[in-house]
């Protein structure tokens, strides 16, 4: 089955919802929103902080969805969109969309994808606690 959509972002600006995709022959699309805590090892936080240089993390989570799509061939498109700078408790910092024929493939597909995400791609967090001074603006 080809990809019908696809999407890599790492940006500084809020994530929103998209539309429900045309994904064709997929009957099973998984979105998943990564939402920053408002607890980190159990103490209150503003938000995290992350880290990203765009030129070194985006062909990682390029990588990623690639084996993402090898190694779940029914996979019929996927969002991969990773915020960074600082994002407040409540936000979301991640999103992901996995469309497959099937529902079981598709949420297989999607764990897989943010546990290889966790493991290889170079995004760094940081917690803000609540003691700390506002954060600085995210770059833009």
């Amino acid at each position: 089955m080809a990809t019908s959509f696809w999407e890599i972002a790492l940006t500084t600006e809020p994530l929103q919802p998209l539309a429900p995709e045309n994904t064709g022959e997929a009957g099973g699309v998984v979105d998943f929103w990564g939402i920053v805590r408002g607890l980190e090892a159990g103490s209150p936080i503003r938000g995290i902080r992350y880290e990203a240089h765009p030129r070194m993390a985006i062909p990682w989570l390029e990588r990623v969805a690639a084996e993402t799509q090898e190694k779940f061939p029914l996979l019929a498109g996927c969002v991969l969109r990773h915020r960074y700078g600082f994002v407040a408790a409540g936000e979301p910092s991640l999103h992901v969309r996995v469309a497959c024929a099937h529902r079981a493939p598709a949420l297989e597909a999607t764990g897989w994808l943010i546990t290889r995400l966790k493991e290889v791609v170079p995004i760094w967090k940081e917690a803000v606690s609540v003691a700390d001074a506002e954060p600085a603006a995210s770059p833009s």
